[in-house]
């Protein structure tokens, strides 16, 4: 070919840009922008000046330090996003080349390790929960909610789904962005709910709740079942070291957000979310499910796609979810975090979770004019824990950031001038004592 390409990225040449515009009838590639007012064409763009490379990564580190980062300063933030120790294996092993996609392998002929990756996290997820079946993974904790409740309304062929009111706000904002298109109603009711109607599909909490509070799974399991709708239980993995799983309480779909298992906070993303169910739902599972299996000849193991229920892959009309990744590098992060900490680590690190928490709310509750969960004082609860102060909630929490540590997160609509602070295993005793006397200072303040 002896015609110059005009760009290494836009390889048309000339006369096959001359052909384009003769089949569509126009004569310049101007012509396809007549229809836009000629004063909003080409609009000068007020840039700075450029930078070299150098210049640039000083400009970006810059502007990087002016962020608050995790590790640099003692953080008690949680409220669904949470700070936990990563060991250095998950980034050196998944940063190998073999799992640098996010997207499930159509072809198991070829990618026979990241199939069995996935494998190995639905497995770890079924340990975890007590649950029969989980899928290869979804985009996240709030999404996999959503499409639970999706799921219940397929399978009772019902529209009507009951919240408790003790849900993520985040949650539920992306259950109304699912849901409503599709004229389900969400109706959201109180956590001390004793009545279900018959209409309802399925009945959502969260364990532990959006303010660290565990509910009532026994009663609210059977409340939804009496009336045939099915009981959906989002959960905090690692709490699960140590709490009794959802399938002791029955519960027919389990969800959850994994990032708390070897994902780094991300500024929010991306994460990964888990989804399992009982065996007798696996039909109307969303996204899809890696399967183990045995060579006809040989009889050599093998890992395939057992199950995709994407429109993508079916007919739309019988088609579970549009989802169209599952998220398999996070996933398989999660995996290998699961598989380093094993069954005594995860109940280990959830024991130093509740152990540190339970001694910080202890302190903070002996500080005159502060108060532990006024809300609920006689729940139980896992890790995070609600204060109220002397001073207005964001009094305290600017009062904290200057003392050098990040205080907790502020739920004024929840609970009047209430702070939700959550520790983990990484928040060390000193952290703790330090946010303990910088909450102490304030009480004359």
């Amino acid at each position: 070919m002896t015609e110059n390409f005009v760009h290494s990225y836009i390889p048309h040449t000339d006369s096959e840009r001359r052909e384009m515009l003769n089949s569509i009838g126009v004569n310049h590639l101007e012509d396809l922008f007549l229809e836009i007012p000629e004063r909003y064409r080409d609009p000068d763009i007020k840039l700075a000046p450029s930078l070299t490379e150098m210049e640039l990564l000083q400009e970006l580190e810059f502007l990087s330090a002016k962020n608050v980062q995790v590790g640099k300063m003692p953080s008690f933030l949680g409220g669904g996003a949470y700070s936990h120790f990563i060991p250095s294996a998950v980034s050196a092993l998944t940063s190998r080349g073999e799992f640098l996609t996010s997207y499930t392998p159509y072809q198991p002929e070829v990618s026979q390790g990241t199939l069995q990756a996935t494998y190995e996290f639905q497995s770890m997820v079924c340990e975890l929960t007590g649950m029969d079946v989980a899928n290869a993974g979804m985009y996240d904790g709030a999404t996999a909610f959503a499409e639970a409740a999706l799921m219940a309304c397929r399978l009772t062929k019902r529209y009507r789904v009951y919240v408790l009111e003790s849900v993520n706000s985040n949650y539920l904002a992306v259950l109304k962005t699912y849901l409503v298109p599709q004229s389900v109603e969400i109706v959201i009711v109180p956590d001390n709910v004793n009545q279900v109607d018959e209409d309802v599909a399925c009945l959502l909490v969260q364990y532990p709740d959006a303010l660290g509070t565990i509910p009532n799974l026994s009663s609210l399991g059977k409340l939804i079942h009496a009336v045939g709708g099915l009981f959906v239980v989002s959960v905090y993995p690692v709490a699960l070291g140590i709490l009794k799983p959802p399938s002791e309480y029955e519960a027919d779909i389990v969800t959850g957000e994994c990032q708390s298992l070897g994902v780094p906070l991300s500024f929010g993303g991306p994460y990964v979310g888990m989804f399992a169910c009982k065996s007798e739902h696996l039909r109307q599972i969303p996204g899809r499910i890696v399967g183990k299996t045995n060579e006809s000849h040989g009889g050599k193991e093998g890992f395939v796609l057992t199950l995709q229920t994407r429109e993508q892959h079916i007919r739309r009309e019988k088609a579970t979810s549009n989802i169209c990744t599952s998220e398999a590098l996070i996933a398989t992060a999660v995996a290998i975090h699961l598989a380093l900490l094993g069954p005594k680590g995860i109940k280990q690190v959830a024991q130093l979770c509740y152990n540190k928490a339970h001694y910080a709310a202890k302190c903070i509750g002996e500080i005159p004019g502060f108060f532990i969960n006024p809300h609920a004082p006689d729940k139980y609860w896992f890790n995070e824990f609600v204060v109220t102060g002397p001073k207005s909630a964001d009094h305290i929490q600017k009062n904290l950031y200057d003392q050098g540590i990040v205080g907790g997160i502020k739920i004024s609509n929840l609970v009047k001038d209430g702070l939700l602070f959550c520790v983990t295993e990484v928040n060390s005793k000193q952290e703790i004592d330090s946010l303990v006397r910088a909450l102490d200072s304030m009480k004359e303040l």
